[in-house]
């Protein structure tokens, strides 16, 4: 008989939030569902490992009939210890999420849910992180789900090329009024960042991170429209950062400075 496919659950809104039991509800049929996540909330870690201080891995009953362990390092953390510690393989496939928040665009570079994701694409597992466009505690994550299942399933039917990960946002819409997947870019977009400059009770100066998000790229093939228009985006990501297009360009640029040099 076929071993069904183990499958590795992390994310970085902790152990307990909502986004994941969705998540491990949604694709238990497919297959043997293995959870290691960190044991508080982690967003905006990025690809961050812990160096100097030791980790700790508990195993916890949080999900019924699911061997779930919770870590005190990093969303990258968890899927390195996963990988070494808790399956002494590597799993099939790794989910990351559901991610209460966006993750399109730009926000994949601070995404702890699209890191622990990318670590295990670097370790050659097929993986995806899921993020719903709603922040709060208690969003509907039906929709979300449904298409996890669904990306997960074609993940594991098709497989992805090598060094390739999904990144998958869902608009914040009741799962009817989705009118489906859109492969998609990611949009040329960014943080218009300030610093609040406050004084706190001790009369010392300090400073509060805001500002807004500001899509500079209107056309139609992106993630960020996908989402303004109804779509699930799904946006093929990679971990090598080379700008192959650049090469060629600033080659023959640097060579032709230093005939002139």
């Amino acid at each position: 008989m076929q071993k069904r496919p183990v499958i590795l659950i992390t994310n970085d809104d902790g152990i307990t939030a909502p986004g994941i039991v969705a998540l491990v509800n949604a694709v238990k049929p497919l297959g043997e569902v293995v959870v290691v996540a960190p044991d508080s909330p982690q967003s905006g870690m990025g690809h961050a490992i812990t160096i100097e201080d030791p980790l700790r891995l508990e195993s916890v009953s949080v999900f019924e009939g699911v061997e779930a362990y919770q870590c005190s390092g990093t969303p990258v953390d968890c899927v390195k210890l996963a990988v070494d510690k808790v399956l002494h393989r590597k799993p099939d496939l790794c989910l990351s999420g559901i991610n209460h928040g966006s993750n399109s665009s730009v926000n994949v570079i601070y995404s702890g849910t699209m890191s622990a994701a990318m670590e295990a694409a670097i370790e050659g597992v097929p993986a995806a992180g899921f993020s719903l466009l709603d922040y709060n505690f208690h969003a509907d994550f039906t929709a979300a789900a449904h298409y996890a299942r669904k990306v997960a399933g074609l993940i594991l039917g098709h497989g992805l090329p090598e060094g390739v990960l999904l990144n998958v946002n869902v608009p914040k819409l009741p799962l009817d009024a989705i009118k489906g997947m859109k492969i998609a870019r990611q949009a040329r977009a960014k943080w218009q960042e300030e610093f609040a400059e406050r004084i706190d009770p001790r009369g010392r100066k300090y400073f509060w991170l805001t500002g807004k998000f500001v899509n500079m790229d209107r056309s139609r093939d992106t993630d960020e429209w996908a989402l303004n228009n109804g779509y699930v985006s799904v946006v093929p990501v990679q971990f090598d950062l080379t700008a192959y297009a650049a090469m060629d360009t600033i080659n023959k640029q640097w060579k032709e400075a230093g005939k002139n040099a």
